[in-house]
């Protein structure tokens, strides 16, 4: 297992839209083991694949007190989403230094290709719906302040560039 290094804004990966995974591979297996290690170490509770310069639709999310529980997905898919909204402070590696609060559903059920290969439903509620939300925006391209007003997206810009020096 190996600490990868998450790439820079705004490098154009974490504008692109990743290729969907077609079967689990011991490839992707080791994806998901550096994956989860980079997780650990930022410390965080998810990551998408895109965010280390791999273009697959692979995240893995752990909101556990205790760690250790990391749901490895492949192809994440939002079925249903909550009319509920939770707000929480969310940030990325990608752009450290900068955080915003963000509303989402507070629970979501997703689809995905779990480690056996096979397709999973699993729901998620509180602050694991918001990761696996916010790795599934990074698997399409966008990040959490796409989801800022333009005042507010320009602003936190702004300072991250600012703390980058």
């Amino acid at each position: 297992m190996t600490t990868r290094i998450c790439l820079p804004w705004p490098d154009k990966r974490l504008r692109t839209k990743a290729e969907k995974v077609s079967e689990i591979t011991d490839e992707i297996r080791v994806i998901w083991e550096d994956m989860v290690e980079t997780m650990e170490a930022m410390p965080g509770v998810g990551l998408g694949a895109p965010q280390i310069g791999v273009m697959l639709r692979l995240a893995v999310v752990d909101g556990s007190r205790e760690r250790g529980k990391a749901v490895k997905m492949a192809n994440p898919e939002v079925l249903h989403a909550s009319i509920e909204l939770r707000e929480h402070e969310e940030a990325s590696p990608n752009l450290p230094g900068v955080s915003a609060k963000i509303k989402r559903p507070r629970a979501v059920t997703v689809r995905f290709m779990n480690e056996a290969g096979q397709i999973d439903r699993r729901d998620f509620v509180g602050v694991e719906a918001t990761s696996v939300q916010h790795q599934i925006d990074h698997l399409n391209g966008q990040m959490y302040f796409d989801r800022l007003s333009k005042v507010r997206r320009d602003m936190l810009l702004r300072k991250a560039k600012k703390l980058s020096g």
